[in-house]
């Protein structure tokens, strides 16, 4: 299972932990445990960056839906010109 998606798997996995004691918090989950949880997502991002570099980890507010994006800009094929 590739890196991300065990990290998403993570966060399902402890929901009801994060729901309780974290609601509306930013969280930052990495090789399957929470790392941290923070009021704002640049704290948890600048914190994520300092402690992991690049990742991989998982960024998530605890309690808001997720994010879906349309497929046209998660994938953008490139044409060759010519």
């Amino acid at each position: 299972m590739p890196a991300l998606a065990r990290e998403i798997a993570t966060c399902d996995r402890i929901r009801d932990v994060l729901e309780t004691e974290h609601f509306g918090e930013w969280v930052v989950v990495r090789d399957e445990e929470l790392a941290g949880a923070y009021q704002d997502f640049q704290e948890a991002a600048a914190d994520a960056v300092k402690r992991f570099g690049r990742g991989p980890y998982l960024i998530r507010r605890v309690g808001a839906p997720p994010h879906t994006l349309p497929s046209s800009v998660m994938h953008r094929p490139i044409r060759a010109e010519g």
